[in-house]
């Protein structure tokens, strides 16, 4: 399967998304290419990212959406 987006209007909100939970972290994205950064440092930014997600389904749940 290739690298596509279902819905390619998301990719914009997905990468200020990833700003974001990078910089709750502590860590600093370029804009493109981020191969410098450590496995720890990815992971962080990745666990941050699905801890704000389920935060987020949680909070939809409990207000019944």
């Amino acid at each position: 399967m290739a690298n596509k987006s279902l819905v390619p209007e998301a990719k914009d909100a997905l990468n200020k998304f990833k700003m974001e939970a990078a910089s709750d972290v502590g860590v600093t994205l370029k804009s493109g290419y981020n191969g410098d950064l450590t496995a720890k440092q990815a992971g962080s930014i990745g666990g941050q990212m699905v801890k704000k997600l389920i935060e987020n389904a949680e909070n939809a749940m409990k207000n019944g959406r």
